[in-house]
């Protein structure tokens, strides 16, 4: 009996046709595919490395130990440095760029003319003056790194090295933020762009002014001088309500009252009700702002 699902071309039957179809379709890709990285375990280093671009690349490295050891032009990129040892060694002219340092002792450890760019670290003994040598130079590289290092910082309770690193990321932050809406290079141009930079002129303005005022928390000097301003205003506004500008008598006069009436000892002499509030606002403003710094710095210890 003739087949009548049968082509007439191929010769077969129509479930013979189907198979091949099947049989003839590509198969799928796979999506995750198994990188180069190696885990290193439970090794020591045994003599001095050098000139090594390529071969420690994408390594784990979990209790890596070396002692008095020197480490000179390392590529040591996008590795994890796990339960290292590291004693009395130098990295001269290394790269650690996209490093992660996880509960890892330095101790005694020099760096210099190395590369941190996007590098973390938790939990880590390392000496404090990586934040002035080795800090990346484009400004938001180098507030993450002196983020990060102050996060590590703070883990292990070390106040003096969170106070540098909170200084150099301040720094960083406020050139960033200037740079986000001022700058014309094209990094900034194409993060930026547009009414973005409105949105950046005012976090930067906003920044200003309270690293004016007190240093964003982290300045007594600038406080007091801010309280000195004060003073100041306070003493040209007496001398003008109750003396004369041109009198020196008069300012020295009103500067001399001006400390009594900032906090409240003594009545201000003829002062309008609103420079009264002000001057009640602008101290309580200042002693909580003071109160505030004092816990954080004590806070931290």
């Amino acid at each position: 009996m003739e087949n009548k699902n049968a082509s007439p071309d191929s010769g077969g039957t129509g479930a013979e046709v189907a198979a091949a179809t099947v049989t003839s379709l590509p198969a799928p890709k796979e999506k995750l595919k198994k990188g180069n990285r190696e885990v290193l375990t439970d090794l020591y280093v045994s003599e001095n490395v050098q000139n090594e671009p390529t071969k420690y690349k994408y390594k784990v490295f979990v209790r890596l130990n070396a002692k008095d050891k020197h480490f000179k032009r390392i590529s040591f990129e996008h590795c994890i440095f796990d339960a290292c040892y590291m004693n009395n060694c130098v990295f001269d002219t290394c790269d650690f760029t996209g490093c992660k340092f996880i509960g890892s002792n330095f101790h005694q450890t020099a760096f210099t003319g190395c590369t941190f760019d996007y590098a973390t670290f938790e939990r880590c003994q390392i000496d404090d003056d990586i934040l002035r040598s080795e800090a990346p130079h484009q400004e938001n590289l180098r507030m993450r790194f002196a983020r990060s290092l102050r996060m590590n910082y703070q883990q292990i309770g070390d106040a003096k090295a969170v106070n540098r690193a909170i200084s150099l990321e301040l720094q960083a932050t406020s050139m960033y933020l200037l740079k986000s809406w001022s700058s014309q290079e094209s990094y900034y141009q194409k993060k930026f762009g547009g009414l973005k930079r409105a949105s950046q002129f005012v976090k930067w303005t906003d920044f200003w002014i309270l690293d004016f005022i007190w240093g964003n928390g982290e300045s007594i000097l600038k406080l007091l001088r801010t309280i000195i301003i004060i003073l100041i205003a306070v003493t040209l506004y007496d001398t003008a309500r109750n003396g004369n500008l041109l009198h020196v008598d008069d300012i020295l006069s009103a500067f001399k009252n001006a400390p009594g009436e900032f906090l409240g000892i003594t009545s201000p002499r003829n002062f309008s009700p609103g420079v009264s509030d002000s001057l009640v606002t602008a101290r309580l403003v200042s002693f909580a702002l003071l109160t505030a710094m004092l816990v954080k710095r004590f806070g931290r210890r």
